[in-house]
Order: structure tokens, then C-alpha cells, then sequence
């Protein structure tokens, strides 16, 4: 008994870290657990992907008809299957899903000419010159258009009947069916004797939506037609590497071999007005102890080689300000106005006559001289008195 008293002091005294421990080997056991488990394939339309996108209904439904589907993951998997099917006598139809566009010409040409029949799902335009059989884009479904009808004599579509139409592809070929009613191709395109065949919607194929409509039977007859299925979904390492690097020429578009000399001629331009403009770089050693007055002359010649007049009365007229109001023994807040009358007073004048001068606004060098030696005037005065 006093042995759990003891226990339960130290867990409240040490609750704290307690808390903490349990957290921790919490969180280790779970990733133990997650790390363990199988990771599955997330490929969209890939046979071993049971996620919503996946095909792995599909597949099952197929071998359970007797039809052997593969899951190549190259092209050079999917070439040693289709020799290996050619020697046995076998015949076979590829399913190729290029969603990237990975493989070049000659590569779908191969498949094209190897395959007893190729079915396409959703391709892009070098894809489909590359396989051939006359099928061209067409568009996409309208928004509104949920289902399609076969609305052709084919015989696969013709007994699958309605299928999902949602985010699909128009293609036009030699053979269409599926077409919206305003036509212009369909979302089931092919060749006249059967061997190409394009299936512009990823959904009928897809787990989630197999079941709706005539979707599994399309599928089944489309693919399950021969009794061996090549499901080739290439990657990035089926990419054809090209025989030369690609130069930074090459990808270049035409206009920049103009850009380039022209961004240099205006960067000589630029270099050329700045330096001009600012003078030659002055070294001198530091420090440097420099006269007031000297300071006062550069500034001058500065404002003067700029024609900064307006600048310039305005470094006058503030030095002015601040040396009356030190003579008239006003405070650092006061302001132009309040410096103005309080002159005016001491000289016994109008604040007009003062602000007149104070506020004048000159136009030219020869002016600024003028009003200077006015100011310069105003404050012997107002020192004197």
C-alpha cells in the first residue's frame, strides 16, 4: 500500500514529464505503424490503385473473365510482354495512358505496330500522331452534358449503352460514337478496322464511376476483346533522351538573339549618361578637416552648376529663421510666422515689411543674390537693435 502511495506522489509530483513520455512513445509507435504498412500505388488509372482515380476494379473484373492484364512499368517491360505474347501466338491490346505525353514518335509508332489493337485513354496531340489511324481532337464535353448516348451501329458501344460523359474528351476519326448533339466528334473515336481506339474520359475506367451507367461494359468489351492486356502507364524514365545536349541556344526562343545586344547597347547608353552626369570617382585620404566656409563655397557652386535656385532660397531662408529666432530669444517651435512678427515688433515695422522679405520667392541667380543681401540686411538689423 505504501509502495502505490509512493507511485501515485511521484507521478503527481512528475506529472509534467509524465504527460510528455506518454506523448512521445505514443508518436513512436504510430509511425513504427504507418512505416510498416504496404504503401500502395496512387498512379491514377493504375491497376493497383484501389483510391477513387484508381483502375483496380477494372483490372480484377478482367482477370476474372479470363483476360491476363499486365502492368508494365516501362516501355521496355511493356516490349519484352508483347515478345513474349508475339512468340506464343498470343494476341494482345495495350491500354496506353500517356497523361504527361512522355513517349516520343517513334516509341508510340512501336506500340501502334506491336499491339493486335491499342485503346487510348485521353491523349494529347503528339500522342496521337504518333499512334496514327486518323484521329484528330475535337473538343471537350459540353458542361451540362452528364451522360452520352452510343448514337453509333459499333458493336461494344452499341451494347454498353449510356456511359459518363463529366470532364471528358471529344475525339473525331473514322468511327465516333458518343457525340453531344451538336456533333463535332465523340467521346469514343477509332479506326475502321478496329485497331485504335480512343476513350476521351479517364472517369468510365475509374474505380469511383465503373459501376454508373454502361461504364463496366464498355471497359470489359473495349479491353477484354483479346485474351492478354498490356496496361502500360509510361513514366518519366520512358522519356527519350535526346542524342545531343540541348544548348541554351536551342531553348532560346527567336526573338531573344535580339533582346540580348540590344539590353547591352542600352546598358553602355545608361553607363555612359550616369558617368557624365555624376563626374569622375574623388579618393581622398580620411579623415578630412574641412573649413566651414570652405563648405559653404562648394555647396554654393553645387546649387549654382545645377541652377538649384529654388533649393538654394530655401537653405537661406531656413538659416535666416533659425539665427532670428536665436536673436529674438524664441523657442526651437517657433515658426516662420511666429519669427516674422516677433522681428517686426523689435524694428518697430509692419509684419508685412518683414514678411516680405522673408517669404520672397526668387526666380533667377540674380535675384536670389538680391533677396540675399536683404536677408542678410534684416538680420544686422534685428542684431543691432
Amino acid at each position: 500500500m505504501s509502495g502505490a502511495s509512493t507511485l501515485r506522489r511521484r507521478l503527481r509530483r512528475h506529472r509534467t514529464w509524465t504527460v510528455l513520455g506518454v506523448v512521445f512513445v505514443a508518436a513512436l509507435v504510430l509511425t513504427a505503424v504507418l512505416q510498416l504498412q504496404p504503401r500502395g500505388d496512387r498512379t491514377v488509372l493504375s491497376t493497383r490503385n484501389p483510391a477513387p482515380d484508381g483502375a483496380q476494379a477494372a483490372a480484377e473484373i478482367l482477370r476474372r473473365h479470363g483476360v491476363t492484364v499486365e502492368q508494365p512499368d516501362s516501355l521496355e517491360a511493356a516490349s519484352r510482354a508483347l515478345d513474349a505474347a508475339r512468340r506464343t501466338g498470343e494476341r494482345t491490346t495495350v491500354l496506353l495512358y500517356d497523361r504527361n505525353g512522355y513517349l516520343g514518335r517513334d516509341q508510340l509508332q512501336y506500340l501502334g505496330g506491336a499491339a493486335d489493337r491499342l485503346v487510348v485513354i485521353t491523349p494529347r496531340l503528339n500522342t496521337l500522331q504518333g499512334v496514327g489511324g486518323g484521329i484528330l481532337q475535337a473538343g471537350v464535353v459540353p458542361a451540362s452534358t452528364e451522360v452520352l448516348a452510343p448514337g453509333c451501329a459499333v458493336s461494344d458501344p452499341a451494347a454498353a449503352g449510356t456511359v459518363s460523359a463529366a470532364n471528358g474528351y471529344l475525339y473525331d476519326g473514322e468511327v465516333v460514337c458518343y457525340a453531344p448533339r451538336d456533333g463535332g466528334g465523340g467521346l469514343y473515336a477509332g479506326s475502321e478496322d478496329g485497331r485504335t481506339v480512343v476513350l476521351g474520359s479517364t472517369e468510365i475506367l475509374s474505380n469511383a464511376a465503373l459501376a454508373d451507367q454502361g461504364n463496366a461494359a464498355l471497359v470489359l468489351r473495349t479491353l477484354g476483346a483479346e485474351p492478354r492486356l498490356i496496361w502500360y502507364l509510361p513514366g518519366i524514365a520512358d522519356v527519350p533522351a535526346a542524342r545531343e545536349p540541348v544548348t541554351l541556344d536551342q531553348l532560346a526562343a527567336p526573338w531573344t538573339h535580339v533582346l540580348g545586344p540590344w539590353l547591352a547597347f542600352v546598358a553602355v547608353l545608361a553607363i555612359f549618361w550616369r558617368g557624365r552626369r555624376l563626374g569622375p570617382l574623388v579618393f581622398e585620404p580620411l579623415p578630412v578637416v574641412v573649413k566651414a566656409v570652405e563648405t559653404a563655397e562648394g555647396r554654393a557652386r553645387l546649387y549654382h552648376d545645377a541652377r538649384a535656385v529654388d533649393h538654394a532660397a530655401e537653405v537661406l531662408r531656413a538659416g535666416t529663421l533659425v539665427r532670428l529666432a536665436r536673436t529674438l530669444r524664441l523657442g526651437p517651435d517657433a515658426g516662420a510666422a511666429a519669427i516674422s512678427d516677433a522681428a517686426a515688433r523689435h524694428l518697430d515695422r509692419t509684419p508685412e515689411t518683414v514678411a516680405a522679405v522673408l517669404d520672397a520667392v526668387p526666380r533667377a541667380e540674380a535675384d536670389l543674390v538680391r533677396w540675399a543681401q536683404q536677408l542678410d540686411r534684416l538680420e544686422k538689423e534685428v542684431y543691432a537693435r
